[in-house]
């Protein structure tokens, strides 16, 4: 009840405010103009507000890009991704360009043909010259555009597989990833969510001759300048694999296998120790270290400082964990990466391990 009195007081106070918002503008004299109709001062007015608008529009799109330009991801670190970058920052020049050029059009002309007094507007039917200008120019130059990112795509998509090629699967689940090689055979084994059973926790067959030296790892291992062809798996849902700094994304689609190829040309330390991850990492470091701060005041944990990693994360919303769903990618040379997949257990020897354990068992 004493809910219902307060909101029945506070909508009293707002109609006696309103009539005597009322009283007020009747009882003003003058010569003002109270009519609706928009007179030359309305119009002048209104038109110095236009042109007022497009240079605040300009000065906060210039300001944009100095405030926020370095939140752009630093050089790609794949072999494609150098077109990939070409291609978004032709298309923003475009975009941009024509921003720019029709912004300034439309408020310009909205203050050079305001209304006044005794003018009237001239009425034009048509132009065909015009008509003709402004459809064949953006045809053109979407046309070009479109051209070009098909080539790009087909440079991008179209990579033949030789026997260089490191053939990985990275399975995707709620929520987390696996990463699957393909062993000395370089030819991945069959598998099938049906086959999901214990350890087997990617659904590889086990009568398949080459699945015996597949690889599951819970981390990503690439080596620098090999062409990687991926071949992406869900479990469940749909999921979207997306590597960021290496310029990649494909879906991952329940039931069927996609795939995609890059090939990475910086490994994990020279990213760590460039001159951008460097300032990137210790503007976050110092964020944490002013947060931690208040965490132990209110007696949390301390943050650790941060570290940088290329990540492969989920870029499909795909449950309440999604935003937890990445895995490690570690970029290394051929050496290190041959040391690393040769500590990696096999699927023949995790089967094995398997079968001495419940002979063990059952003796």
């Amino acid at each position: 009840m004493t809910v219902f009195l307060i909101i029945v007081v506070i909508a009293l106070l707002g109609v006696t405010f309103w009539q005597m918002s009322k009283i007020l503008k009747l009882s003003k004299t003058g010569h003002e103009d109270s009519t609706q109709v928009a007179n030359d001062n309305d119009n002048k007015n209104q038109g110095y507000l236009m042109l007022g608008f497009v240079v605040f529009l300009y000065i906060f799109m210039i300001y944009s890009f100095w405030a926020w330009g370095d939140f752009y991801l630093p050089e790609p670190a794949s072999a494609h991704g150098v077109d990939y970058d070409r291609l978004m920052f032709i298309s923003i020049g475009l975009i941009m360009t024509v921003q720019v050029i029709t912004q300034f059009l439309l408020y310009f002309f909205a203050y050079k043909y305001k209304g006044a007094k005794g003018q009237r507007a001239l009425f034009y039917a048509d132009n065909d010259k015009l008509e003709f200008i402004w459809t064949i120019i953006p045809v053109i130059v979407l046309a070009g555009l479109i051209i070009y990112g098909l080539f790009t795509w087909s440079d991008i998509m179209n990579v033949e597989e030789d026997e260089d090629t490191l053939v990985v699967e990275i399975y995707a689940y709620q929520f987390g990833w696996k990463a699957r090689y393909s062993g000395d055979d370089n030819t991945l084994g069959k598998a099938n969510v049906r086959f999901i059973e214990g350890t087997n926790i990617v659904g590889i067959d086990k009568s398949d001759s080459y699945a015996k030296d597949d690889k599951v790892t819970t981390e990503l291992h690439l080596p620098v300048d090999r062409p990687v062809l991926f071949k992406f798996r869900s479990q469940d849902v749909l999921h979207s694999a997306y590597f960021p700094f290496f310029r990649a994304q494909m879906n991952v689609v329940p039931g069927m296998i996609t795939q995609f190829s890059f090939t990475p040309t910086i490994t994990s330390e020279e990213m760590r120790n460039s001159e951008f991850m460097v300032e990137k990492v210790n503007e976050l470091n110092q964020i944490r270290k002013e947060r931690s701060k208040e965490l132990v005041a209110n007696g949390d944990v301390a943050l650790d400082p941060y570290e940088f990693e290329y990540y492969l994360l989920c870029n499909k919303i795909c449950g309440i964990s999604h935003f937890n769903m990445q895995m490690k990618i570690v970029v290394e040379e051929e050496e290190d990466f041959n040391s690393w997949i040769a500590e990696q257990e096999s699927f023949g020897e995790t089967l094995k391990k398997e079968e001495e354990q419940k002979v063990s068992s059952n003796n």
